[in-house]
């Protein structure tokens, strides 16, 4: 009874893959009287199905329907300029995703060592025959789904196929494999597209290969740089993106934009000590940075070190004398040290000043009032800097009661 139970299992998984292969033979048939669709169709279960018995075959003919399917309409497409016949644009461009697709899986099939542990490449050198053109296909595919259809999956899927068809396992070993002059061009914009689909592993990847072209370096840089930006999640791709930004803010010190980048990376991160060392790098690099001095006294500021702050803010007016921001922080740093200077002196007990300490704390005063003004001068409105409320305490505590009544009414208003 066993022995005729194993029988049993052993007949219907014969006739199980009997029959997967008789559907590989229908769809053979039907490919070969042109209907190309059907014969897909029925070909399907056969691909996936583990009763299959010559997988790389079957797939071998799953690229023969589709490149079949994609020529017949191709070659209607040339008649439709003559004969004005419509004709299939969209299957003809699924047909060419669909066919290179398939012919890489048969390859990937056809790599499997036999049941003698042998490798017996039988359809590779034809794949490579039928396919070492076939990345116009691939590239015109990618420009129909990414302009009339806005499918940007497949457009990105169509030429990151052509962009990779030279390292395919088909072609990988082909010395002479073509590679055509929009190559770049079209690695820029598989870079851009996946850019903008966030898909930043992608647009890292397609950045690279596009500055290989020098005349496109610095475009793909940018992709490149603001990928990295966007997919910043451990601290090695903090470093790596601040690294990249160092090295292109070395290369073109005169380029405002990667100087920023840095600035806004540091500030968002708010690590006082690694933008204090990076301000003195800078400043290092080019003493007339007024950026970086603000920068360097901005930390020291945070830091309550205001006699280091103000000489760094100091350092940046010089440079640029109009630099309003610094005028205001200078002046904001003063009356703070002010402040301080009157908590440390006052007596311990009654809260009141020697005169001597007085006129020390007032001296302070004096100075932070000059820096105040003049941010008035250079912001009138306010725009940049709010002087009112720090106005008013200088002057309050200088007793100009007059100009201490102007400022609580700008502030009230």
């Amino acid at each position: 009874m066993k022995k005729m139970m194993m029988m049993a299992l052993m007949a219907a998984a014969a006739t199980t893959a009997f029959g997967q292969d008789i559907l590989v033979k229908d769809a053979k048939k039907l490919m070969g009287k042109g209907e190309f669709d059907q014969a897909a169709q029925t070909l399907a279960p056969a691909l996936t199905s583990n009763e299959t018995t010559d997988k790389e075959a079957a797939w071998n003919l799953q690229s023969e329907i589709m490149h079949g399917k994609y020529s017949e309409i191709q070659k209607k497409e040339m008649e439709s300029v003559v004969n004005k016949a419509a004709f299939d644009t969209l299957g003809m461009h699924t047909a060419a995703l669909a066919a290179w697709d398939a012919v890489l899986k048969c390859d990937e099939f056809d790599q499997l060592p036999d049941a003698k542990g042998k490798v017996k490449l039988k359809y590779r050198s034809a794949a490579q025959t039928k396919y070492k053109t076939f990345g116009v296909a691939l590239v015109q595919a990618g420009q129909y789904f990414y302009q009339n259809r806005k499918d940007n999956d497949n457009a990105l899927k169509a030429w990151k196929s052509y962009l990779e068809m030279k390292e395919s396992s088909i072609f990988k070993d082909v010395k002479d494999f073509p590679k055509d002059p929009f190559y770049y061009d079209i690695a820029y914009y598989a870079a851009i597209l996946a850019y903008q689909m966030h898909n930043y592993p992608e647009a890292v990847k397609f950045a690279q290969v596009t500055a290989e072209d020098p005349s496109k370096a610095g475009e793909a840089m940018e992709i490149l740089l603001f990928s990295k930006k966007e997919s910043m999640k451990t601290k090695e791709d903090s470093v790596a993106y601040v690294n990249m930004l160092k090295d292109l803010h070395k290369q073109e010190p005169s380029e405002e934009r990667y100087f920023n980048l840095l600035m806004e990376y540091y500030t968002r991160a708010n690590n006082m000590p690694a933008m204090m060392a990076w301000a003195e790098e800078e400043i290092a690099m080019n003493a007339q940075n007024k950026m970086a001095w603000a920068l360097k006294g901005e930390v020291e500021m945070n830091q309550s070190k205001w006699d280091a702050a103000v000489e760094s803010y100091k350092k940046a007016i010089e440079i640029d004398p109009e630099f309003v921001q610094c005028v205001f922080n200078a002046g904001v740093c003063l009356n703070s040290k002010a402040i301080t200077l009157k908590d440390e002196l006052a007596d311990k007990n009654t809260g009141g000043l020697k005169k001597a300490d007085a006129d020390k704390v007032k001296a302070v005063l004096a100075e932070a009032l000059t820096f105040m003004e003049r941010a008035r001068e250079l912001d009138p409105t306010a725009e940049k800097v709010k002087w009112a409320y720090p106005l008013y305490q200088i002057y309050y505590a200088l007793d100009n009661k007059a100009k201490a009544d102007e400022m609580e009414k700008l502030i009230n208003q």
